[in-house]
C-alpha cells in the first residue's frame, strides 16, 4: 500500500487537507533524496559561508531544503501557518483556507552532509489557532523522513505509528513499517563529548548505566537517526540540559514536540526535566529544553535521577 493510499483509507477522519499536507511531505522527500544522493555533485553541497538567525552556521542544503519546504507548504490549500527553524519568525499563508499549521526542521543533522551520514525532516502538524505556540498535545500528526540507504517517513497521528519505504522504481512511498510500537533494547544515545558540561544528575544516571552492564552506547548525532533507531530497536535518547546550554539546546517546536509525540504514539515515552514536554506551552518559537526520548521503563529509570524525582 503506497503512503497515498495508507493515508486516504486510514486517516479518512482528518480529511482532504491532511492528504494533501501529506502530498507535500512526500514531494518535498523525493527533491531533497535526489540532492542528497548527489552530494558533491550539485550546487547545493557544502557550507554557505552564512549563518541564521541565531547565529548558528548554515550548510547549502539547510537553506535550499527550508526554501523548497516552506514554499510549497504556504502553497498548499490546507496550510495556514508554517514555522521552520531557520526562520526568523513563522510564515502565514494568507489563503485564508487553510486549517493546519506545520513546523519543520528542514535538515536535521545538517553536520553529517558533507560526511555521507544520516540527515532528516522532521515535522509537526497542528491545527490552525490565533499562535503557532501551542501545546504539543494539540499536535494532529508528527513525524519524520530520513535520508539513509533507502528513505523512510515515520508519521504518528493519536493511537498509531507507521513507518513508509521509498521504492525507486515506483517513485512513491510503499507501507514497510505498521503500527510500529518501541523496541526494548538497552541503547543508550547522548553526546558524550559534553560530559565536563553535565549536571551531578546526568553523571549520576550514565554512571550507573555504564556500571549496569546492561546498556550499549549509541550515537550518530543526528536526532531523527537515532530517534529511528531508538523507536525501532528501543533505548534512549537524551540531549540534557548542561553547563553551557542551561535551558537545553534543542527546540520545542521544531524538534523536541514532534519527536516526542511520535515516540509516545508508539508506546514510548518523554520527558523534558520532570515535565512531560507535550504540556509545554513555548514561550517563543525557537524556544530550547532539555529532552529524554525512549522506551518508557527507561524514561522512568532516568525521570529518578531528576534533582526532582
Amino acid at each position: 500500500m503506497t503512503l497515498h493510499e495508507f493515508v486516504h483509507e486510514h486517516n479518512a477522519d482528518l480529511g482532504e487537507p491532511f492528504a494533501q499536507v501529506m502530498d507535500v511531505l512526500e514531494t518535498f522527500a523525493k527533491t531533497i533524496r535526489e540532492k542528497v544522493s548527489r552530494n558533491g555533485l550539485i550546487e547545493e553541497s557544502g557550507d554557505s559561508g552564512g549563518t541564521n538567525v541565531y547565529g548558528e552556521n548554515v550548510q547549502k542544503l539547510d537553506a535550499y531544503a527550508d526554501k523548497t519546504l516552506t514554499d510549497a507548504l504556504l502553497a498548499c490549500p490546507a496550510i495556514h501557518a508554517v514555522g521552520s527553524e531557520e526562520l526568523e519568525t513563522p510564515k502565514t499563508s494568507g489563503n485564508g483556507t487553510g486549517v493546519f499549521t506545520l513546523t519543520h526542521d528542514p535538515v536535521d543533522g545538517s553536520s553529517n552532509i558533507d560526511t555521507n551520514l544520516p540527515i532528516g525532516t522532521i515535522f509537526g502538524l497542528y491545527p490552525k489557532a490565533d499562535s503557532i505556540l501551542q501545546k504539543g498535545n494539540t499536535q494532529v500528526a508528527s513525524g519524520y523522513i530520513l535520508y539513509g540507504p533507502s528513505m523512510l517517513l515515520f508519521y504518528a497521528v493519536k493511537g498509531s505509528v507507521n513507518g513508509f519505504t521509498f521504492d525507486p522504481e515506483r517513485q512513491t512511498f510503499v507501507l514497510s513499517y505498521e503500527n510500529v510500537r518501541v523496541g526494548d533494547k538497552k541503547y543508550y544515545a547522548i553526546n558524550e563529548g559534553n560530559w565536563e558540561l553535565f549536571f551531578d544528575a546526568e553523571k549520576n544516571y550514565l554512571t550507573t548505566v555504564k556500571n549496569s552492564g546492561d546498556f550499549s552506547g549509541r550515537y550518530i548525532g543526528s536526532m531523527v537517526a537515532d530517534i529511528h533507531r531508538t523507536l525501532l530497536k528501543g533505548g534512549i535518547f537524551i540531549y540534557p540540559a548542561d553547563k553551557k546550554h542551561e535551558n537545553g539546546k534543542l527546540r520545542l517546536l521544531y524538534e523536541v514536540a514532534p519527536l516526542s509525540f511520535l515516540m509516545m504514539q508508539a508506546g514510548g515515552d518523554a520527558t523534558s526535566g520532570m515535565t512531560n514536554p507535550l504540556e509545554l506551552v513555548p514561550a517563543k518559537h525557537d524556544q530550547r529544553v532539555p529532552i529524554a526520548l525512549g522506551s518508557a521503563p527507561l524514561i522512568a529509570q532516568y525521570r529518578s535521577f531528576s534533582p526532582k524525582g
